[in-house]
């Protein structure tokens, strides 16, 4: 594991949660002041329509009484008991002005319209007529007319000809109140909203921007289904906070006021009070990963040191400096690790030393094993040498059988020598390694115990090629030596084959042995690597890997099993470039 993978999850998980705990209270601190800003908003709608509602009464109230007191002038009766239309139309303007109001109308005893007054054109007497046909079939003293894009609050009051206990009306007097463009900003500048009055699905006058007014429209009924019930609603780009009181009674058709607040422009300031928490929330995350930052360094420092330090004995490095500062946890696992490499390096010394003294008894155990018969050999043929009635063969037969076991004694020795010195230098010939073959297997026949094993090599064609032929004999011998002692000594057989290819020379050597164990086939070419044998030091197949490399070759198991076992050797076709400027002679 990466040495910064702790310190960088540590980090990380402490910014992280930093992270999530300041963005979680900067959020919880924005919903709230959402919430708070809605409430205070519901409430000013709430204020608004309170006020509004307020202001209605007293104007309903003034124009009660005024709609009382005029029916009670004596003047207005005698105009009213004329029943003279152009009479009452003329005479009833003196008493239009002497009420203030807007609208002014006054009906005979049948609720025929026989006079008419506006403040403002479009309200036309037909539509007087039908208002008052239906403010008398409902029998209420107030009632909202609507006619010619106009909306009237409408108060009535009966005339009578004597005093009202006697109930002999002569005719209907109504006045009202014009709600207009004018008295929505007078409204909307008491409420400090956007107002809006719509008579049934029609808008009469409003503060909202005229692009936003059909949209407005549409929702009205669903803004006073619950009166005073505030409703968020989209008008164009804009939102607005939205309530509804309805204005006439059940039994005329819907008069509503829509007092609407600004969503946008309540909660402007909220933007700005999101970049400020959003500000605050990156200086906070900042902060506290600098501060994370510090902390887990300063406790994974010593952590990442020791870790370092493993890595170094890992590779065999057992003094890297280890520095103990304090005394906390990891100081103490920092100093025990330092105790723990010292121990380790004085147990690996010691087993060094006695895996020397072991292999170094094994090899002289088996050297002297080896060399023991040579020299017995040699001691005797010695003998009889020294005698004086031999004749000229014996004595070349016993030269000979001390030739034969002063090489087997120089090969064995060679053997070792050669894992103690670096790559010698091949001394390459050009020649036929049938030949080196040929007495590798003369060499191998000539000892007693291997005389009755039948080794053979098919004289197919001619093998020639650049080797050392030395070096290639003695690969050659071991190959020989381990082959006849795996086969069954009365029955067993060795074949070598040798042809040229376009790679190169290919030897392969075969028996029919039991084939190699399973527990040394993957080891077979490592010193010391040796499987039921009573002699041998386990170096004839290292040192026959080592020669086919120094060739630039190559030597592989190429099969094993009950039937026997094949070695296959493989030597370049041409000489390795390093012994190329070596003079190249030719055997004789």
């Amino acid at each position: 594991m990466h040495k910064g993978t702790l310190r960088t999850k540590f980090l990380l998980s402490l910014v992280l949660i930093s992270a999530l705990l300041t963005s979680t209270t900067l959020f919880l601190v924005r919903f709230r002041v959402q919430i708070h800003v809605r409430d205070e908003m519901t409430q000013a709608l709430r204020n608004s329509v309170v006020t509004f509602q307020s202001l209605q009464q007293q104007r309903e109230s003034t124009l009660e009484r005024s709609a009382a007191l005029l029916a009670t002038l004596p003047p207005l009766k005698a105009v009213m008991t004329s029943r003279d239309t152009a009479t009452i139309q003329d005479a009833s303007a003196t008493f239009w002005n002497l009420s203030g109001s807007q609208l002014f109308v006054l009906a005979d005893r049948s609720g025929v319209v026989v006079a008419i007054h506006t403040a403002t054109p479009g309200f036309t007497e037909a539509e007087a007529q039908e208002s008052m046909r239906r403010s008398l079939a409902k029998a209420e003293s107030q009632d909202w007319w609507f006619g010619g894009g106009r909306l009237f609050e409408v108060f009535l009051q009966p005339i009578y000809f004597g005093a009202p206990d006697d109930n002999a009306p002569i005719g209907m007097l109504a006045v009202g109140y014009g709600v207009d463009q004018r008295v929505a900003e007078d409204v909307s500048r008491v409420a400090s909203s956007h107002v809006a009055f719509h008579y049934q699905n029609k808008l009469v006058a409003s503060t909202v921007p005229a692009a936003q007014r059909a949209e407005l429209a549409a929702r009205v009924e669903n803004l006073a289904a619950e009166d005073l019930k505030p409703e968020e609603i989209q008008l164009g780009p804009e939102r607005f906070l939205a309530t509804s009181v309805r204005l006439s009674s059940a039994n005329s058709p819907p008069v509503t006021l829509t007092v609407l607040k600004s969503y946008d422009e309540a909660t402007a300031f909220l933007q700005s009070l999101n970049r400020w928490i959003v500000a605050v929330g990156i200086a906070g995350v900042l902060a506290g990963s600098l501060l994370v930052f510090l902390v887990s360094t300063t406790f994974t420092r010593p952590l990442a040191q020791l870790v370092a330090g493993f890595h170094a004995l890992e590779e065999g490095n057992f003094i890297y400096p280890l520095s103990v500062t304090g005394n906390d946890e990891i100081s103490t696992l920092t100093a025990a690790f330092k105790r723990m490499r010292v121990a380790l390096q004085e147990t690996q010394r010691k087993l060094l030393d006695a895996e020397r003294l072991a292999t170094i008894g094994r090899m002289a155990n088996t050297i002297s094993h080896d060399l023991r018969h040579p020299l017995t050999a040699i001691l005797a043929y010695a003998e009889f040498l020294s005698e004086g009635n031999l004749s000229e063969v014996q004595r070349k037969d016993f030269y000979q059988e001390i030739r034969i076991a002063v090489n087997r004694m120089t090969d064995e020795i060679s053997s070792l020598l050669g894992f103690s010195k670096q790559r010698e230098a091949l001394k390459l010939r050009f020649g036929s390694v049938g030949e080196v073959i040929e007495r590798a297997i003369q060499t191998v026949k000539a000892l007693p115990e291997f005389e009755f094993i039948a080794i053979t090599m098919p004289r197919k064609s001619e093998c020639v090629g650049w080797f050392d032929p030395g070096k290639l004999e003695r690969v050659m011998l071991n190959l020989l030596f381990n082959a006849c002692e795996a086969v069954p000594p009365d029955s067993g057989k060795i074949e070598v084959n040798c042809r040229n290819s376009d790679q190169g020379i290919e030897i392969r050597v075969a028996d029919n042995g039991p084939g190699i164990p399973d527990a040394i086939r993957e080891n077979l070419f490592q010193p010391f690597v040796s499987y039921g044998k009573e002699k041998g030091i386990g170096l004839g197949l290292t040192a026959v890997h080592k020669i086919m490399q120094d060739h630039g070759g190559d030597v592989c198991m190429e099969s094993t099993g009950p039937e026997g076992t094949v070695f296959r050797l493989r030597l370049p076709a041409k000489a390795p470039a390093e012994s190329a400027a070596l003079p190249f002679v030719l055997p004789t």
